[in-house]
């Protein structure tokens, strides 16, 4: 299956700015599942300075700077994805949660330890106590992962409202198990919360997802797509199993990742520093089609 994405960013500022650098997570990632098979970057103004890099992660980043005056902004990245569909071992998932956490807390191979960075809190994934016992009815002893797993997602997205007004970027997971609402960032960083409270190693998948039409209408409304977020669980022997709290299910062929990290700090799709510019406003439209091959 091959989609094609476009993500635009446009930022109009008060006043100019007469230096910025900035970082984008744009570039869809190449795994076992999908691969980008094209990707492009245009930038308003002309970038004085333009690469890219990886970050410790491994996502592919482009990092630029303006050194003139500007009032505007405009990142445009359009890229070409190709998705193939993830056939799981059924024995995947089925080790209790409990084994999961304790090879976590106490590493003996590569894999153990290269996970265990994300079984402990993140400025954006705190651990509490609150959150823990949000999370226990999930993790009944000797449960195995996918269960447990799937089944704490269940709860989110029934337990919880979407709502895009509720949050913003920097709302505490906290207070979002208060609100009962928010969007796919924060039901992420709930989940994500709650695993890594019990031990088990959870990271933050920020990516793109296919969407329908609404209800009524012949087709897509350009730009009305936007990006989204689920979650990567630590299954053992290399294998993360990836759930979409959101959506109350696993993450498919309609799920396309960009990078991944501790929680959306890491990996947010663009982030800079600016020298002037005052208030500001941003406007972002996502568009995620599927071709034909």
């Amino acid at each position: 299956m091959l989609y094609s994405v476009r993500h635009r960013t446009t930022y109009r500022y008060d006043e100019p700015v007469s230096l910025s650098h900035h970082a984008a997570h744009l570039r869809p990632l190449d795994r076992h599942q999908q691969t980008c098979r094209s990707h492009q970057v245009m930038i308003e103004p002309l970038p004085t300075s333009l690469g890219e890099t990886s970050d410790y992660f491994g996502n592919r980043v482009t990092v630029f700077s303006i050194a003139r005056p500007h009032q505007s902004l405009i990142v445009e990245s359009t890229s070409e994805v190709e998705m193939r569909p993830l056939a799981l071992d059924p024995a995947v998932g089925r080790t209790a949660w409990e084994r999961i956490a304790e090879a976590a807390a106490a590493p003996r191979d590569a894999d153990a330890l290269k996970s265990a960075e994300f079984s402990v809190a993140s400025p954006q994934a705190d651990v509490t106590p609150v959150i823990r016992a949000f999370a226990a009815p999930s993790f009944a002893a000797g449960r195995p992962l996918i269960e447990t797993t799937l089944d704490l997602a269940h709860r989110i997205y029934g337990e919880f409202k979407f709502d895009p007004t509720a949050t913003t970027v920097s709302t505490p997971t906290e207070e979002v198990l208060r609100l009962k609402r928010g969007v796919c960032q924060d039901f992420a960083h709930l989940m994500i919360a709650g695993c890594r409270s019990h031990g088990v190693p959870a990271r933050y998948v920020s990516g793109y997802l296919e969407t329908d039409p609404p209800a009524g209408a012949a087709k897509r409304l350009v730009g009305a797509d936007a990006s989204h977020a689920w979650v990567a669980v630590h299954a053992g022997d290399g294998v993360w199993l990836e759930i979409d709290p959101t959506n109350d299910r696993l993450a498919g062929t309609s799920h396309i990742a960009v990078a991944e990290g501790r929680d959306y700090g890491d990996v947010s799709p663009l982030r800079g520093v600016i020298l002037g510019g005052g208030d500001h406003v941003v406007e972002v439209a996502v568009d995620v089609e599927r071709m034909l091959i």
